[in-house]
């Protein structure tokens, strides 16, 4: 057997022949001198948003960012099909043959990623699966920490949410992937800490404002707190202010006093009929008159497409708008104050052929866009009805 004095001795012998290696040069190695760097297709790769940055941001401060994507993976307050913890797989698998360099679309005439602000995908929380009032917690820490990291730039378009915030700093926007639409309640509540009262935009074909008391089922505090009451909830804490409104509202109600009660919590109502009778931009003008100048958080239920074109979510309701109709809307709405986005109740369990992943990561891009731009894209109707004005 060797003595401790031998091994040592052949130790740091291949220590000092490591220590002088020449270095790889791995311009010269066959793949990379015949082919270039070992790019990501479409179809490859570690599965982050568009192929972006990823990093575990509430491990790690070190990467700083101007938006972040951030997976919420709840979905035990729902009140039909659950699945939607899978919501931000599916996002980010449907975003695959996205990518930075091929950011630029002709209705923004603009690439998102291109434009001075530092976007990454920050990863997934891990919330708790089997106690709903410890991931409702969590999910309100995790928002809370990336809301109060410093930004990576200053260039934000030209939007700057310092003269929003209470403390008169600049905060990092998130866009959030759910998730069941339970998720918005801890947002809204991180979101008060910084901006006091929101106003909330809320694209949907339910009113998500119903009363927890006398819910079926709410037999405790906890389960009060649903994707269907939790605006209910964030309006008795505070958290948003008089002036929200919905936009695709179309389920079935237990009566008028549905509506009665939903203006109490705040909410103005724009059906899906609205779009038909009214045109696109009516409902754009009557979402910009509504909220003004607040701080905006836009919330937005995939079931507010209609189910022939997004099946893959848990509470899905005939007759809703059509991805070109809900997008054209989308680009009327930059230059708001926003603070902060959502895209929630992806189910894929119920997609087929992806459809439903993919609307939800181009709605992801559009989001991204609308963040960076200042102002409206305006439609030609709105353009002629401006011009009546004029």
């Amino acid at each position: 057997m060797p003595s401790v004095r031998t091994t040592l001795f052949f130790v740091g012998l291949a220590s000092v022949a490591f220590c002088h290696q020449t270095p790889l040069n791995v311009a010269e190695e066959p793949w990379t001198s015949k082919y270039g760097p070992q790019i990501d297709l479409p179809f490859t790769g570690p599965l982050s948003f568009a192929h972006l940055p990823y990093a575990r941001c509430l491990d790690d401060a070190s990467e700083a960012f101007n938006i972040a994507l951030l997976g919420l993976p709840f979905d035990t307050g729902v009140s039909y099909r659950p699945g939607a913890r899978f919501g931000p797989y599916g996002i980010r698998s449907g975003s695959r043959r996205q990518r930075e360099l091929r950011g630029y679309t002709m209705a923004w005439a603009s690439n998102p990623y291109l434009q001075g602000s530092k976007i990454m995908d920050c990863g997934d929380v891990p919330v708790s699966p089997f106690d709903n009032a410890l991931a409702v917690e969590q999910i309100e820490a995790a928002y809370t920490t990336l809301l109060e990291r410093p930004i990576a730039s200053q260039k934000q378009g030209t939007f700057s949410s310092a003269h929003l915030a209470r403390d008169g700093k600049e905060h990092p926007r998130i866009i959030s992937l759910g998730g069941d639409h339970t998720i918005v309640l801890p947002i809204l509540r991180s979101l008060h800490k910084v901006y006091g009262p929101v106003s909330v935009i809320h694209f949907d074909a339910h009113l998500d404002t119903w009363p927890g008391v006398g819910y079926p089922g709410s037999n405790s505090a906890q389960a009060e707190v649903t994707h269907g009451t939790f605006f209910w909830v964030a309006a008795r804490e505070g958290l948003m202010s008089n002036n929200s409104i919905h936009a695709g509202i179309r389920c079935k109600l237990n009566g008028i006093e549905d509506i009665h009660h939903d203006e109490s919590v705040g909410f103005e109502l724009i059906t899906t009929d609205h779009i038909d009778d009214y045109g696109v931009a009516d409902i754009i003008r009557r979402i910009r008159t509504r909220v003004g100048d607040s701080p905006v958080y836009l919330s937005l239920d995939i079931d507010v497409l209609d189910p022939g074109l997004a099946p893959a979510t848990g509470t899905p309701e005939a007759g809703g708008w059509t991805m070109r109709e809900v997008k054209r809307i989308i680009r009327g709405l930059s230059g708001l104050n926003f603070v902060g986005v959502d895209l929630v109740e992806v189910s894929p369990s119920y997609d087929h052929a992806e459809i439903t992943g993919i609307a939800a990561a181009d709605l992801v891009h559009e989001f991204l866009s609308m963040l960076m731009a200042d102002t409206p894209i305006l439609t030609k109707e709105a353009v002629r009805g401006s011009k009546d004005e004029l």
